[in-house]
């Protein structure tokens, strides 16, 4: 990530912000004290967690069972 100082970010603001769009993020620092980062918005801020369906579905109580019979008799049980 790169640092840039106010005043050169002043001038190049377009050139850095399409390099932020590109998913290269970087610091403006004021007198060698970082400031702020700049990222695009697109880019998420974290990863989607898991289980971001609950509630939308739901499984059967007999769900370990489905197909029980089935499988019996593909493999000759007769179950």
């Amino acid at each position: 990530m790169i640092t840039v100082n106010m005043h050169a970010a002043k001038t190049q603001l377009s050139k850095l912000v399409d390099r932020a769009v590109k998913g290269e993020a970087f610091v403006i620092a004021k007198a060698g004290n970082p400031l702020v980062r700049v990222t695009a918005l697109a880019a998420p801020a974290a990863p989607q967690r898991l289980g971001f369906l609950a509630g939308e579905i739901a499984v059967p109580k007999d769900f370990d069972r489905m197909g029980a019979a089935e499988i019996a008799a593909l493999f000759g049980s007769g179950a």
